[in-house]
């Protein structure tokens, strides 16, 4: 449920709402907006023990906090997804970053700016991160993102260096100031992971991995959650839940397209995922048309129409030589490439009355 208090309430009213919450065994996280807070109310403990769960709540709580002076009204959250929910958060989250190439040293993730992340799918060599990590950064990425554990549908396929990959992608970090995104695969991985990243990353075939989920919540490490192959909106954002409903609240959500019977392209990219999320969500959403489409000469269109549709990054794959990537090749940027699109990025958002984070 969702306690609204009058405009101006005291913090002394808001926290005798808190106190009176507590000692009903249950949970109530504030959000303090310009003239009123409001405060969304969860069961204090949930399956096997966890924090935040939505276990039911007695009538008779929502009554007497309705007759509490400063309580204007309290409403159901009628939707499964609750911490996620902007009925619970109105209020945009804004997840910081730290990024020592960009003044003051921190990127804000899902405000007015847009953000680029940039780099190779997969961690191949120093040389290759190293070169696309410079390239990417003149252009204006702030954010490096690269594969040191990849899943791939053939056992076959190459699957990443593993530490050593994240080694390099600490080294480039520290060589160009950019943040890292990397993705972690397995509970067990995340303690080390985090120790090389910025930003923890599901994969789309894990966002129903929720051991993986709950063990990231677990973390303070900001998460970028994709969407699964075949996942609705609904169950996208209960696997953000999982994350949330531990305690960690920097869940940024991607749009990454989705399987339809459509072979023209690798994935079908749901750009209205991206507005329609802005509306059930205050969690940032971002965009990975490399992903989304499969295809090189698809990226540029579609990055330009995710920032028209609103999203607060992208995720773009760039490679020196993409014809001899050992990992989707046909989906990344040259370096050319992607010195192309930059201008052209900035432009649509300055057309929308945003702005893109260049360092």
């Amino acid at each position: 449920m969702i306690v609204v208090m009058k405009p101006h309430s005291s913090e002394e009213s808001i926290e005798r709402v808190m106190n009176f919450l507590e000692k009903q065994g249950l949970t109530g996280h504030p959000s303090r907006g310009v003239e009123r807070t409001i405060i969304g109310v969860l069961g204090s403990v949930g399956p096997w023990g966890a924090p935040g769960g939505i276990g039911g709540i007695n009538p008779s709580v929502e009554s007497a906090l309705e007759a509490m002076p400063d309580v204007e009204s309290v409403i159901r959250v009628t939707k499964p997804y609750k911490l996620a929910s902007r009925e619970f958060h109105p209020e945009d989250t804004i997840i910081t970053i730290p990024a020592a190439c960009v003044s003051g040293g921190r990127v804000y993730l899902g405000g007015n700016a847009i953000v680029m992340m940039a780099g190779p799918c997969t961690v191949e060599s120093e040389k290759q991160l190293m070169t696309t990590a410079e390239a990417v950064r003149k252009q204006g990425a702030v954010i490096l993102r690269g594969g040191a554990f990849k899943p791939s549908t053939s056992p076959y396929g190459f699957r990443g260096m593993g530490e050593a990959g994240l080694k390099l992608l600490a080294k480039a970090r520290a060589e160009f100031g950019m943040a890292v995104i990397t993705e972690v695969m397995t509970p067990t991985d995340v303690p080390m992971v985090s120790e090389y990243a910025d930003i923890l990353q599901i994969g789309t075939r894990n966002m129903q991995n929720y051991m993986l989920l709950d063990e990231v919540g677990r973390s303070q490490k900001p998460v970028v959650l994709k969407r699964g192959m075949s996942a609705t909106i609904e169950e996208w954002l209960l696997a953000a839940e999982y994350i949330l409903s531990q305690g960690n609240r920097n869940v940024i959500l991607c749009e990454r397209g989705i399987r339809t019977f459509e072979k023209a392209t690798r994935n079908t990219m749901d750009i209205s995922a991206i507005p329609l999320i802005k509306q059930l969500s205050h969690l940032p959403i971002i965009s990975d048309p490399s992903q989304g489409t499969g295809r090189r000469d698809l990226v540029i269109p579609m990055t330009l129409a995710s920032i028209a549709a609103g999203t607060d990054a992208l995720l773009i794959e760039v490679h020196p030589n993409p014809d001899e990537a050992l990992k989707d090749g046909a989906q990344s940027l040259t370096l050319d490439q992607f010195q192309a699109l930059m201008p052209q990025a900035q432009t649509v958002a300055r057309a929308i009355g945003r702005t893109m984070i260049t360092g």
